[in-house]
């Protein structure tokens, strides 16, 4: 088994050391391409106007083999998937990330982005969420994917889906829940300030508010009751159901 890893809160991030060692333990090959700060919320932003550079990082222990890179989480998986990794690897595992990515977060979280690149090139693909901000422990986490890793690689996912896992704080072996996104949005997002010379500027904060909070079937709800969520997340958005409510009025050719 050939595993590559990233993330988006850096290479150095205590999350990723976590899930290189838990994986290391199940899988001959582990590479780690990630990037060289933090870069969270940067959704699927990949470098196009200067070069992107990497450099070979080297782990006090462990056997993978790391670069560190001075771009995106994007940026980091594609280029290892396209010019650091001579074969590709069987999965890629995007984590593990500090804080949520629930709902419509996932539309900002570099966390899933480094999943939806791999997808793109057509590699299995896993993005890995610590549902904390505070007392972090990723031990549970890293415990899980070591023993979930090997039964996607004997049940492989299909063809354009990734799987977005969150694990709840303090996990107590609860199980696991198969969720769909919650529709989740954030309110009293911005913080209004003034600085010493009397400018104004914004400080961007907000807290989450789940649309459907009653409904069990969210990821969002299995976090709220202690358990595991894992949704399977596909890259098409195209609504066929609306496409065929459109054609009804809309002459086409």
């Amino acid at each position: 088994m050939r595993i590559l890893i990233s993330n988006d809160d850096g290479i150095y991030a205590d999350g990723i050391g976590e899930l290189r060692k838990a994986l290391e333990t199940v899988a001959e090959e582990v590479y780690v391409v990630a990037p060289d700060r933090e870069r969270s919320a940067c959704g699927h932003g990949i470098t196009v106007t200067h070069p992107i550079r990497a450099k070979i990082h080297k782990f006090k222990s462990g056997k993978a083999k790391g670069w560190v890179v001075d771009g995106t989480p994007a940026d980091c998986v594609k280029l290892g998937l396209e010019a650091i990794l001579d074969n590709p690897p069987d999965l890629v595992v995007s984590g593990i990330n500090l804080g949520p990515n629930l709902g419509t977060d996932v539309m900002y979280s570099g966390t899933v982005s480094a999943a939806v690149e791999a997808v793109i090139n057509h590699v299995p693909a896993i993005a890995v969420s610590l549902a904390a901000w505070e007392n972090l422990d990723y031990r549970a986490a890293a415990s899980f994917m070591k023993d979930f890793v090997p039964k996607i690689i004997d049940n492989p996912l299909d063809e354009g889906v990734l799987l977005n896992i969150n694990v709840p704080p303090n996990y107590d072996g609860r199980g696991v829940r198969l969720t769909r996104l919650a529709r989740r949005r954030y309110i009293k997002c911005f913080d209004k300030r003034v600085d010493p010379r009397g400018r104004i500027y914004f400080w961007m904060a907000g807290e989450p508010h789940n649309l459907d909070e009653h409904d069990q079937e969210t990821d969002a709800a299995a976090i709220n009751g202690g358990y595991i969520s894992i949704t399977p997340m596909h890259l098409d958005l195209t609504d066929y159901s609306y496409r065929k409510k459109m054609a009804g009025w809309l002459p086409t050719k």
